[in-house]
């Protein structure tokens, strides 16, 4: 055969072979060093975080799993659109993976972008079982870029999960690095006077509540690719190159603030899906999301990716350089955040004294609550999503999708841009707009001296499953009543965040809602199956945020091609 006709055929087989991709993934007891302590805990192909797992829009992918624990796994591909015994959640997809089995994953590969995976059994995502997903698009991006690097940060406990949440239920400030302390309290006397200042603490006494409580889990070491601030991992560069960072948050219940001092960063991506561009100075990553920036350093001198957690009691480090070995100074930690009255708004809905959330709901006592009587809350007012008319006091700071005064509410370090939900907008609609058929409230409420977390008053055990009919469309309100910030994942259809824009409101997988605040999103139910439908902090979700989505109603053709049929027994 000569070589035109060679290349020929090549030319023709090569699309075919594109089309299916076979991956091979290891469940594995590893060794965890973060430079300040060394862990026991649980990887893929041997390591934590596992390989970057690299697709192809379009393309058929088989994802051989062979599980070497001693214990059940499983594998959740999270932000992935497919077919919902494919989605590697227990109970929902399939039974789970028994210890020495092989299960195999086969699912078409429909969208592009930065995602993630781990697993969806018991506490081994924050015992390290997790890793990075890229999907290269079937046409070009409507960004340039040089070369790439995938940040992925967590927040690495030497406590494993198990233990973790017996310690939070024993006591649920058991990880609170950062309470007031006398000399916070003098410092708050000089600034807001004596009478002022006793009456601030009191109230937080009798609502047997603490404004240090912004953090569950402190005492973490964070990584960026398995590697702790020391160990500082390091991404090389030519100066005057354009360099695309996807950053996704791993974090068992760590939110970071992300900058990287000397360099502007354009965000081009939210949760695999690109948004026009925005030009910021820093940003927040809530646990699960992600997010794609451009950076262009032009001089030849390193830089440093500083995450820094929300509640400022820990950072993850990595370094940008033209050559290994080059470090840039590390900032310093700002002053540890502190939640207001502000951040209290929905507490009518929050047990201050041991009452249970679930009581009440079976007693009727909280059915009909008027949201809009909340106070500092009038959730009415933001019908329609005109979150321009919100403001925030307090530091001067603004952000539509936090309580006006909130104690959360983030700033740039060098007082420059922050990026806020309010910014993102899609690059290109998903969905016609359309009006919604129906909304779903789901209150975010729980009961912290008993570390019990749930949904309308009801923990996960004791509710019934949400159920949706293939076609509609359906906007969830979410109003929280809790102090603690919600990242609410739902698997298998995206979540539309009305951010007020209309058809270009982003499409995302993970939506945080902030403590006081109400917050709307739409989903197109398209997928039909069970789903879950979760807070993704890691120990709100096992505490009883959870829920089960079943979609039903779909036509028999599309019920086949998913397994619906099978797996549900004929009914969805």
């Amino acid at each position: 055969m000569n070589k035109t006709l060679l290349l020929g055929f090549l030319g023709l087989l090569m699309p075919a072979l594109a089309l299916a991709g076979e991956y091979n993934l290891t469940v594995d007891r590893v060794s965890i060093d973060t430079g300040d302590f060394v862990k026991e805990g649980i990887g893929y192909n041997g390591a934590s975080p596992g390989p970057v797992m690299r697709f192809r829009e379009g393309e058929n992918v088989r994802i051989n799993v062979t599980n070497n624990l001693d214990e059940t796994t499983s594998i959740h591909w999270h932000g992935l659109i497919l077919p919902f015994t494919q989605d590697g959640v227990p109970g929902f997809s399939f039974p789970g993976i028994k210890a020495g089995e092989t299960f195999t994953y086969e699912f078409p590969i429909v969208q592009a972008g930065t995602y993630w995976y781990h697993s969806h059994s018991g506490f081994q995502e924050p015992d390290g079982a997790f890793g990075a997903i890229v999907i290269e698009p079937e046409g070009r991006e409507p960004f340039r870029y040089d070369r790439e690097y995938v940040v992925q940060l967590t927040d690495k406990h030497p406590h494993s999960g198990d233990r973790i949440m017996r310690n939070l239920k024993i006591m649920p400030d058991y990880y609170n690095r950062e309470q007031q302390t006398v000399g916070e309290f003098f410092s708050d006397i000089s600034e807001n006077g004596l009478m002022n200042t006793v009456s601030d603490r009191l109230a937080w006494g009798d609502m047997r509540m603490m404004k240090a409580d912004v953090e569950d889990v402190q005492g973490f070491t964070g990584m960026v690719n398995g590697k702790g601030p020391d160990q500082n991992w390091t991404g090389l560069f030519e100066p005057g190159e354009r360099i695309r960072l996807r950053f996704i948050n791993s974090s068992a219940m760590t939110y970071f603030d992300v900058r990287i001092p000397g360099l502007n960063m354009t965000v081009v991506q939210a949760d695999g899906n690109n948004v026009q561009p925005v030009n910021v100075d820093e940003f927040r990553i809530g646990v699960a999301e992600t997010y794609d920036v451009i950076v262009r350093p032009k001089d030849a001198q390193a830089y440093t990716i500083f995450a820094e957690s929300m509640g400022r009691s820990g950072y993850a480090r990595a370094t940008l350089a033209p050559e290994e070995g080059m470090e840039a100074p590390v900032p310093d930690l700002r002053k540890p955040a502190r939640l207001t009255m502000a951040d209290m708004s929905g507490m009518p809905g929050m047990d201050h004294g041991g009452m249970d959330h679930g009581d009440m709901a079976a007693q009727g006592d909280m059915a009909g609550m008027d949201h809009s009587s909340m106070s500092g809350m009038d959730d009415s007012s933001m019908e329609g999503m005109d979150h321009s008319a919100m403001t925030t006091g307090g530091s001067g700071a603004s952000d539509p999708f936090y309580a006006a005064g909130s104690g959360l509410t983030p700033t740039a370090a060098n007082g420059g841009k922050f990026l806020s939900y309010a910014d993102l907008k899609a690059q290109n609609p998903l969905y016609e707009e359309r009006e919604p058929t129906r909304e779903i409230e789901l209150r975010l409420t729980g009961n912290m001296e008993r570390y019990i977390w749930s949904i309308n008053g009801v923990k996960y055990q004791d509710a019934d499953p949400i159920r949706l009919q293939y076609g509609e469309r359906v906007r969830f309100k979410f109003v929280n009543e809790t102090m603690m910030t919600h990242p609410m994942h739902l698997h298998g259809m995206w979540s539309i965040l009305d951010v007020g824009a209309g058809e270009w409101n982003p499409i995302k997988h993970t939506v945080s809602v902030q403590p006081g605040t109400t917050v709307y999103m739409e989903t197109e139910v398209d997928a039909p199956g069970q789903w879950a439908f979760h807070c993704h902090l890691s120990y709100h979700a096992a505490a009883g945020m959870f829920r089960k989505v079943i979609v039903e109603g779909a036509p028999e053709a599309s019920r086949a091609s998913t397994g619906v049929e099978t797996e549900l027994g004929g009914g969805a």
